[in-house]
């Protein structure tokens, strides 16, 4: 016999159970919305923790240990956490003490957990971070914890990467290997072409434009780039965000030449994807644009690629170039047509489960 929680999951009845028997809550079912990660202040050593997290993971610098950590430890650690500190200082969430980022995300999260709720409370949505907090294994544990025997987790990537899809599975995955009783799982697959976010992103982009008391001579869609080298490996990322630019321009009826693709965020020596982003829009100053947007289709939520590094730093070298006009069109983040993709795609893939 099993009683239904308060809480909507389902336990064993005491009274039919053996002595010392452990109570395990089962029944409900868990969806985690995850997203790149932010530091927990802007101080030194809030950027350090962070910034060490995230360049110690072997997916997202592939060197060789031997040659990266002398690097790493000897050099960029000690001086890049004040440089990025000051860059989150200009974008950051005063009101909240917080970055946008994790706003936007927590925003996502309790927005959809209305939306898909049920009447028993079976469905339990949380959001983590692949670095920084709240971790992914925190919430994958808290979400067993509350019952959910069946766990959907999000990536919340449009285009995969293995520096980015495949390293918020890699952690999710070590979070099970330390469960003795692991729940069923699913891991949301990429998005670049699913026709909802094609929708929401023409339409973003649209309604954005007509604010404006001018007309874009360039649309710049910038994804944040990967190592060239990744590419050659096999990685599918460049072909993913090149297809939601084609389709993007089906949908609006527009021209390669009005709708072009680039990557920004380059780190290191080594080749990147091109064309850059920072080279581009500095050679379209030069040569007579006066007029450009810039949108960011591989981020869901706005954060210091896109308020700092385009809507800042990317306007300031364009007006130097010669440029006169810059606008950047907001990410998705908690509108309601952002959170309309994110929920037709949980929906989707909670197929049988909810």
């Amino acid at each position: 016999m099993i009683i239904a929680s308060p809480a909507g999951a389902v336990e064993p009845d005491p009274e039919h159970l053996p002595a010392g028997h452990p109570i395990v809550k089962t029944g409900r079912v868990g969806v985690l919305l995850v997203n790149l990660g932010t530091p927990d202040a802007t101080d030194y050593w809030s950027m350090r923790r962070y910034l060490e997290e995230f360049l110690t993971d072997k997916r997202v610098i592939e060197w060789s240990r031997a040659y990266w950590y002398p690097i790493l430890y000897g050099i960029v650690l000690n001086k890049r956490p004040q440089k990025v500190g000051k860059a989150y200082q200009s974008i950051w969430n005063t009101e909240l003490d917080e970055s946008y980022l994790r706003t936007y995300t927590r925003n996502q999260c309790d927005l959809l957990a209305k939306r898909i709720a049920d009447p028993d409370g079976r469905i339990v949505v949380d959001w983590a971070m692949r670095y920084g907090n709240p971790s992914i294994k925190e919430k994958i544990e808290r979400l067993k914890d509350l019952g959910c025997d069946r766990i959907l987790w999000f990536p919340l990537y449009p285009q995969y990467a293995a520096a980015t899809t495949a390293t918020v599975n890699d952690k999710a995955f070590d979070a099970l290997k330390a469960m003795r009783w692991q729940p069923a799982v699913r891991t949301v697959p990429p998005y670049h072409d699913d026709p909802a976010y094609i929708a929401a992103l023409a339409t973003s982009i649209k309604q954005h434009i007509s604010t404006l008391d001018w007309e874009p001579e360039k649309v710049i869609a910038s994804y944040h780039g990967i190592p060239q080298s990744y590419f050659d490996k096999g990685d599918p990322y460049h072909c993913h965000c090149l297809k939601t630019s084609r389709l993007l321009r089906e949908h609006l009826g527009w021209s390669e030449e009005l709708l072009i693709s680039t990557f920004q965020s380059r780190f290191g020596p080594e080749e990147w994807l091109k064309p850059y982003t920072d080279k581009t829009i500095e050679a379209l100053g030069k040569s007579g644009t006066k007029r450009i947007a810039v949108f960011n289709p591989g981020f869901v939520s706005d954060c210091l690629e896109t308020l700092e590094e385009i809507a800042v730093e990317a306007k300031h070298s364009f007006i130097e170039s010669g440029g006169e006009n810059f606008t950047h069109v907001p990410c998705l983040n908690d509108s309601d047509a952002g959170v309309d993709v994110i929920e037709a795609i949980v929906r989707r893939e909670l197929g049988g489960w909810a």
